[in-house]
């Protein structure tokens, strides 16, 4: 498949958030976690908007076919659908933004939260072999280190079999910022931090919040796993957060 049609297909049962005007706007990209994509993320695309950004909320769920409980069953837990498979939802999405007049797609910024940042810090990891391992025959990496400006990763999933840490993304990628939590047993941080310093030493820019006491999920008011405790305080802070990077980019 090529990425255009696989663009087209993600931004059909995905949820756009534009300022008011013609454009183009620089484009935030949103890729939700295992769990599918859920409501909390909209208030992170109203923050873009109110940046001057559009936003995606991309679902990659729906146009597979599969459901949110199959995606707890089956993605959480490592089944199916790892990051690098996913990654091609940004080389799609990234292609669809061609097509839209309302759109820069010159101007992206990606936003994603735990499985959604793995898809994210694959995508950069895997390099030249970007099209065989997403299945999308123009994945292309020049296109995705050309075109996004920034990248914010919220306790992203970062163990085994994740690239980063391993391959590091090059000389050529996009700043950096991150949220971690010290009490996530979801995913933890020590395999974030591990990835966040090979990134470092490749020569990347990467900003690092670390928050003692956050859980996983911790900006979700509806996460019902119970490892995870909502801390309205820390989400404003990571809305701010998300404010000021993409002002920066």
């Amino acid at each position: 498949m090529l990425s255009a049609a696989w663009g087209a297909k993600l931004a059909g049962a995905s949820k756009l958030f534009k300022p008011s005007g013609p454009g183009p706007f620089p484009v935030a990209l949103i890729l939700h976690g295992c769990g599918g994509k859920t409501p909390f993320l909209e208030a992170y695309a109203q923050v873009a908007v109110a940046a001057g950004h559009a936003a995606v909320v991309v679902d990659s769920f729906a146009p597979r076919g599969m459901s949110t409980l199959q995606a707890k069953l089956l993605v959480c837990t490592g089944a199916t659908l790892r990051g690098l498979a996913r990654a091609a939802d940004i080389f799609a999405m990234l292609a669809w933004l061609e097509t839209q007049a309302w759109a820069d797609p010159k101007r992206v910024f990606l936003a994603g939260w735990s499985h959604g940042a793995w898809s994210i810090m694959d995508g950069y990891a895997v390099g030249d072999d970007a099209a065989r391992a997403t299945g999308l025959a123009d994945a292309d990496p020049a296109v995705l280190r050309a075109r996004v400006r920034g990248a914010l990763l919220v306790y992203p999933y970062a163990g085994y079999p994740s690239l980063t840490a391993r391959r590091g993304w090059g000389a050529q990628g996009p700043r950096v910022y991150s949220v971690l939590g010290g009490k996530d047993q979801v995913v933890g941080w020590k395999p974030a931090r591990l990835a966040f310093d090979r990134l470092r030493a490749d020569g990347l820019a990467v900003d690092t919040v670390f928050h003692v006491d956050a859980t996983h999920a911790f900006d979700d008011d509806r996460a019902n796993d119970p490892r995870a405790r909502y801390r309205p305080d820390l989400f404003l802070q990571t809305r701010d957060y998300f404010a000021a990077a993409l002002a920066a980019c």
